[in-house]
């Protein structure tokens, strides 16, 4: 089968690409740069609906499905008003720019799995939200709304639609692990905040597996959390790490700190984000690592 992906050079993007291929499937990768290769098409997502062009509307057409990673990166930089527009921008445009292709293509795929992120419920207290859970106050949560919003071309096209509210993603190579794990290996890094705040995490792994199963199992529309069952509190997590790696960790970064650092991105870290993955689970998806210590060998390992 062909996928179309968008935002394929993150560290999630990078990951669906090969296990794709690995399996047999062609896959092209949308590109904002010149295309260089046979299996790259150019577009320019920041133009909208307007971006939708005869190019892009071929791409799309007859394939399985359209995977849509693409927007700023959350915590590459300090928020500002300035960034906080990027992130809100990038991902609306681009999703507006794909759905109008998927809406005016010959034939459009047979599902678009269109991004979101855990951070729609905002603070969700220490009591776990399936998909049910109404959307949160904070500005991560009016971003994800708008972000699934501007999918609405495709569905009215009658495209099966799925947003991935995906956990915070658990790899050494990139994301918030990338930047903590070093810290913690010099035995230098610790909790942040208070450390009683809940974490939901997922694997690289896990989250290329769910996602394919986004695309495969007809029965999910609609928001799906990509989370594992078993959630953690930052303090928790942070003394596995240690323990695991035969570091201590008894310093920490008080939240006045962090949000000197960080701008707003500081209060996504230091509030509640519990999810559970109830339509995974239901449609009978299996995580490779369905637990905390699941996930922190395998993060340790790579």
């Amino acid at each position: 089968m062909t996928v179309v992906v968008a935002g394929s050079s993150g560290l999630i993007g990078t990951a669906l690409v090969e296990a794709l291929r690995a399996d047999g499937h062609d896959v092209v990768r949308l590109v904002r740069r010149e295309a260089r290769a046979d299996d790259e098409v150019t577009w320019n997502p920041s133009l909208g609906g307007s971006g939708a062009t005869p190019a892009l509307r071929a791409t799309v057409s007859g394939a399985h499905a359209v995977v849509n990673l693409a927007g700023a990166g959350v915590g590459e930089h300090r928020w500002d008003d300035r960034y906080r527009a990027q992130i809100l921008d990038s991902r609306v445009a681009s999703t507006t720019c794909l759905a109008t292709a998927i809406a005016e293509c010959e034939q459009p795929p047979r599902v678009f799995v269109s991004g979101s992120a855990g951070g729609y419920y905002g603070d969700t207290g220490p009591s776990a939200v399936d998909e049910t859970a109404p959307r949160g106050a904070t500005f991560l949560a009016t971003v994800a709304a708008a972000w699934e919003k501007a999918a609405g071309p495709a569905r009215e096209r009658g495209v099966r639609v799925v947003h991935p509210r995906t956990a915070v993603v658990a790899d050494p190579d990139g994301g918030a692990f990338g930047r903590w794990l070093p810290i913690l290996r010099a035995g230098i890094g610790g909790r942040l905040g208070s450390g009683r705040q809940w974490w939901s995490l997922i694997s690289l792994r896990d989250e290329v597996a769910a996602l394919r199963h986004l695309m495969d199992d007809e029965r999910l529309d609609g928001p799906v959390n990509l989370a594992a069952p078993e959630q953690v509190t930052v303090a928790d997590l942070t003394s596995r790490l240690g323990s695991a790696l035969h570091r201590p960790t008894l310093a920490f970064v008080p939240g006045v700190a962090l949000r000197a650092v960080l701008g707003e991105f500081a209060e996504e870290l230091l509030i509640d984000q519990r999810l559970e993955p109830r339509r995974l689970l239901d449609t009978g998806f299996e995580f490779a690592d369905p637990t905390v210590d699941d996930i922190v060998r395998d993060l340790l390992a790579g």
